[in-house]
């Protein structure tokens, strides 16, 4: 497979963009630490040693839950196909028939989702969600609205599942707008839903509108259709909110990037940086919705390749770094297919301000709500395992300054792509 660039390397170089939020006090000429980067070629043979090594240790068959034989027991769900996850509704509505007859009323039984029945899983690096459930019963005046959302809910599933069709979760929520208010309860009775079947939420086929997109080096299949990633311009290929409908991945990259922030991922597609170091540059634009965290997951099991992370100087870029490696606790449900174990974190990192010498003037003051999130952070579990996190974390809460990835435009607007990521992939800089 030959990936080509329509485009000079030399094409982009002098285009203007609009100035970052921190005043520029360096001449775009001056780019810091520039004069020790060495040649690509040298640069991409270290990637290459990198990704090899990588892809022999990404041999071996990945831990599940079944294989660990914990105090705790926990749930996980499954794919199902549209017949089975049918014939789960119609079992469940036949028990809730058999409960009215015989003069109990009607009440679902309902995993509980909340923080407490959370538990993160050293050994799988994630976290999963405990056995605990609660009983919604429709008879209570404090349960009765949401009980009838999820009869509502699971009407609705049952609905899509004879005709075979996709809906997004706003159209389920427009179905009975009066009834669910507000698509925030719609969203979450679904995922208990999801729970109560013993399913993936796509396997429901509810998806969310599209939001991430993908550049670089990468063909794949797109519901039949050959889609070659290098060819999709600067806004990239928007990433198909249904999974299934990917497949035939193929790449010459040497690691995917993970990034961010969308000013940073257009930065990094209109400069062409997959070119110059064969990569595969990702983005959800915030935070991390259902398909780009499938996709991203897919690309690092069928193409073995390395994810490094871009993502601000702050708490919340943190978290949502911990969102793609070690899952949400809202959908820890389903954190086997959504989380990709093992990204490393590139930057920016909190040392990165003094090391890269980022202007007093282009660094914010941490809030009282941004130390409070990085202390809590902290205190949990999958940051504790890696003692990188923990000492970088621990500077930002002691310096009470964060950063943006853009905060790197004050040497100029493609410094990013031209010196402190090639930089960073020379000197095998990640956490």
């Amino acid at each position: 497979m030959k990936f080509e660039s329509s485009l000079p390397k030399s094409h982009l170089h002098g285009r203007q963009e609009e100035a970052p939020p921190c005043r520029l006090r360096f001449r775009v000429s001056s780019q810091p630490f520039k004069n020790l980067l060495k040649s690509d070629d040298q640069i991409l043979q270290i990637l290459k040693s990198f990704t090899s090594s990588f892809s022999s240790s990404s041999t071996s068959k990945p831990l599940t839950l079944a294989d660990l034989a914990l105090s705790t027991a926990c749930r996980e769900v499954s794919d199902l196909s549209l017949s089975s996850v049918q014939s789960a509704i119609e079992s469940l509505v036949l028990h809730l028939t058999h409960q009215i007859l015989s003069g109990q009323g009607f009440s679902f039984t309902v995993p509980s989702r909340s923080s407490t029945n959370q538990l993160y899983v050293p050994e799988l690096d994630r976290i999963v969600l405990k056995d605990k459930s609660t009983v919604r019963p429709f008879s209570h005046i404090s349960s009765v609205r949401k009980t009838t959302i999820t009869a509502k809910i699971l009407s609705l599933v049952h609905q899509l599942c004879l005709k075979n069709i996709h809906v997004t979760k706003r159209d389920l929520f427009y179905t009975d707008v009066k009834l669910f208010q507000d698509q925030i309860q719609s969203d979450a009775v679904l995922d208990d839903v999801s729970c109560m079947l013993g399913c993936t939420r796509s396997s429901l086929n509810v998806i969310a509108a599209e939001k991430g997109v993908v550049v670089g080096r990468l063909i794949f299949s797109d519901n039949g259709d050959m889609i070659d990633c290098t060819k999709m311009g600067m806004g990239g290929k928007a990433i198909p909110p249904n999974i299934d409908r990917v497949g035939d991945m193929q790449s010459d990259a040497f690691f995917i990037l993970l990034v961010e922030k969308d000013a940073a991922y257009i930065r990094l597609a209109e400069d062409r940086f997959y070119n110059r170091f064969p990569c595969i540059i990702v983005t959800a634009k915030g935070q991390p919705d259902v398909a780009t965290r499938l996709f991203l997951r897919k690309m690092k099991t069928e193409l073995k390749l390395p994810v490094l992370a871009l993502v601000d100087s702050d708490p919340y870029g943190l978290k949502i770094l911990s969102v793609y490696g070690c899952g949400s606790k809202n959908m820890s449900y389903d954190s086997a297919n959504l989380t990709t174990p093992d990204i490393k974190w590139l930057g920016i990192r909190p040392s990165d301000l003094d090391k890269y010498k980022i202007p007093e003037q282009c660094r914010l003051p941490m809030t009282e709500q941004d130390i409070k999130t990085g202390k809590d952070l902290l205190e949990e579990d999958f940051v504790k395992k890696n003692p990188g996190w923990v000492e970088e974390l621990n500077l930002m809460v002691k310096t009470k300054q964060k950063a943006e990835i853009q905060a790197l435009s004050s040497f100029g607007f493609q410094y990013l792509s031209e010196v402190y990521l090639p930089l960073k992939l020379q000197q095998q800089d990640w956490l």
